[in-house]
């Protein structure tokens, strides 16, 4: 009876010493990550608005987490090489850091995909960016307004290019809303269409204000509107598209982090604490202000609730745009 008795109990408190690990082995789990380098895949090209948000948090995670954080761009192919490098590694130190456009209109814009968005896990919101229209100084056209005058007097004459992805689709958009006709050229680089826009090759370009600001700041872009919803304190002299008058063209750019299924949800929470904590470094917020970007750090399910309003615009601009969605 007393043997039994006893191991009873010797069982009873090595279940009980299981159940009171679990959670420490689950946090422990979290604080050991990373193993290794990790490394943030961007979508775009140097010099981008993304680029330059994921090179400043990657610095100073590289010495938050002991780790090398190392940034590799993957432009081109719609997005499509960057998600399907992070999705094929199944690693969870393998990552995407990109704009929300680059990827939310994809179903509008391919009948099929390379990648099941659903494998695609949103991991921790960073930025606003601030998406601008931008123009050639010597179109001589300071407002939406005049673009839109000038576009109905020369149809067909005028050329466009952007960020691919919601970007593209919602000048296009607003070009059809507007009943506008502009000619659209493709770019695989977007560093390469605003230097063409600079020197009025190209006659309106829209997609990250951090990529236009070098060349505004040379007098060779003028901007003429930002997409966001909210104005922009460090843009005061910008007016919104809806303060513009053509609320038709408000889109808020929405960056952040997303990785494969493989990364645990503790990790998720870790990386998205320390990134809020990263971003809201002084420092690093005024450098991010001067580039066009509002710190706007969130957790897995802040930045999934972002996504899922984006891709709501996103499909109100393909019903505009007559695009069903791919099934």
């Amino acid at each position: 009876m007393y043997r039994s008795r006893s191991l009873f109990f010797t069982i009873s408190f090595c279940f009980f010493a299981i159940v009171v690990a679990l959670p420490v082995q689950a946090q422990t789990s979290s604080q050991q990550w990373p193993q290794r380098p990790v490394r943030f895949i961007i979508p775009l090209g140097p010099g981008s608005g993304v680029d330059i948000t994921a090179r400043l948090v990657a610095d100073k995670l590289s010495a938050k987490w002991g780790q090398p954080v190392v940034v590799e761009n993957r432009p081109g192919g719609d997005a499509f090489l960057a998600i399907t490098a992070v999705l094929s590694a199944h690693d969870d130190h393998v990552l995407l850091f990109a704009p929300a456009s680059t990827f939310t209109a994809h179903t509008l814009l391919h009948d099929k995909l390379p990648y099941d968005p659903k494998e695609l896990v949103p991991m921790a919101r960073v930025t606003n960016t601030l998406i601008a229209l931008g123009v050639p100084t010597d179109l001589n056209v300071s407002s939406v307004k005049e673009l839109a005058a000038k576009i109905k007097a020369e149809p067909g004459k005028l050329n466009y290019a952007s960020v691919t992805g919601a970007n593209d689709l919602l000048f296009a958009a607003w070009l059809k809303t507007e009943k506008l006709d502009m000619a659209k050229v493709p770019y695989k680089d977007t560093v390469q269409a605003i230097n063409d826009v600079a020197e009025g090759r190209i006659h309106a370009f829209v997609g990250a204000y951090a990529i236009m600001r070098p060349r505004v700041q040379a007098g060779k872009v003028r901007v003429i509107a930002l997409t966001n919803r909210q104005h922009a304190k460090a843009l005061n002299d910008i007016p919104t598209a809806a303060e513009a008058g053509f609320k038709s063209l408000e889109f808020d750019g929405l960056v952040g982090l997303l990785g494969p299924r493989e990364v645990a949800p503790a990790v998720r929470d870790r990386i998205a604490a320390d990134i809020r904590q990263v971003v809201s470094d002084s420092d690093v917020e005024t450098k991010l202000a001067a580039t066009g970007q509002v710190v706007n750090p969130g957790t897995p399910a802040e930045f999934t609730e972002a996504l899922e309003d984006q891709l709501k615009t996103v499909r109100q601009i393909g019903e505009t745009l007559g695009i069903k969605p791919a099934q």
